[in-house]
């Protein structure tokens, strides 16, 4: 078991704890990198399309586990702000913009929907904020399904290759590479925003906003921020989602699809980077699963249409009972097991139930 004993408060915020951390941290680098010559030659442009979903999806995560994980605001329309970064890219493709700009314009106007729901969020919180944000992509999916002139209407909008700084992306290796890069450059700013001020901030709203706020953090404008942040990240993989699929339409971004957006940051690990990362490999795998299973299944089952919703319900209620904290808490649990062995303890991760009275009745 490794003991680590700080002697300035830098060691506490440092992006790497020790250099263990780097070493496996930069194999795992290597490894990306050369995946596209690691597999082999008839599959590639599969598990590559599939790693590709699964880096934009692991955006969705970290943008989603900003706002829920660290803030602890739920929102259930977060394909709306998916919906905005793809169609923006999609229509200031067509009006002949670089991929560089309009992946800002993305960004942006994606961060501007969300301090466009933030706002009128802050008076409400719990079940109330989750049925405001839902009905916020009920009328973003509404606008994109009417507007015809702008978005199509429901014929939808196709796109073509990117070309990046004069490098056309049309190969699933390129898209492979555009994406992960992409990825990480989220990974590490999110990282550093939640080493910062802002992000400590962030946490104190979702332990407790009357502590928060008695320490003079202004809650208003926190909130609005961490909206505004998780859109305008949502919004760049919609942006990327949009190219990944080459068409977009309305039926792609509806209440199912924030839903399933959300089961990431719940299923991977609420309140860690990595559990944003396990989640979108778990929710891109778990249907080419269940597709490879139906041979296997008696045709009563596995022919059913709603075989795979079934089960991802089934699988979310399996986790919320009986493991609340996710692929990346089972994970902490099994390596603590080895680390302390024979000295863990069952109760080691239960979180404790302790409430100030002014709380309790809220």
């Amino acid at each position: 078991m490794r003991f680590i004993f700080k002697t300035d408060y830098d060691q506490d915020i440092r992006l790497f704890k020790h250099g263990g951390t780097k070493f496996w941290y930069g194999l795992l680098a290597l490894l990306l990198v050369a995946m596209p010559w690691l597999v082999g030659e008839d599959m590639r442009d599969y598990y590559l399309a599939q790693l590709g979903f699964i880096w934009i999806y692991s955006i969705i995560g970290l943008g989603l586990m900003l706002l829920t994980g660290f803030t602890g605001q739920v929102s259930l329309g977060h394909a709306a702000f998916l919906a905005v970064g793809a169609y923006t890219e999609a229509i200031l493709q067509k009006h002949g913009w670089p991929f560089g700009a309009s992946l800002t314009a993305a960004f942006v106007l994606s961060g501007v929907a969300g301090i466009v729901i933030g706002l009128p969020a802050l008076r409400v919180k719990g079940i109330y904020l989750a049925i405001a944000t839902q009905a916020f992509g009920f009328i973003v999916e509404e606008i994109l399904a009417r507007w015809d002139s702008v978005t199509g209407g429901n014929e939808g909008l196709h796109l073509e290759h990117i070309d990046f700084f004069g490098f056309p992306i049309a190969s699933e290796a390129d898209f492979y590479f555009l994406s992960l890069g992409l990825l990480c450059v989220v990974l590490i700013g999110t990282v550093n925003l939640m080493r910062s001020p802002t992000g400590r901030a962030l946490v104190a709203i979702r332990d407790s906003e009357i502590s928060a706020q008695s320490m003079g953090i202004n809650l208003a404008r926190y909130k609005t921020v961490a909206f505004a942040l998780s859109a305008a990240i949502t919004g760049v993989a919609g942006a990327l989602y949009a190219h990944k699929l080459q068409f977009i339409s309305p039926e792609q971004f509806s209440a199912l699809v924030s839903i399933q957006l959300l089961m990431i940051i719940f299923i991977g690990g609420i309140g860690s980077f990595h559990g944003a990362i396990f989640g979108a490999i778990f929710v891109i795998s778990l249907p080419e699963a269940i597709s490879a299973a139906k041979d296997w299944l008696p045709p009563s089952i596995g022919g059913q249409p709603g075989l795979e919703p079934t089960i991802f319900g089934l699988i979310l209620v399996l986790f919320i009972l009986f493991e609340p904290l996710g692929i990346y808490g089972r994970w902490l649990k099994v390596r603590t097991y080895f680390s302390l062995f024979p000295f863990y303890r069952r109760a080691m991760f239960k979180r404790q139930k302790a409430y100030m009275k002014s709380e309790r009745l809220r």
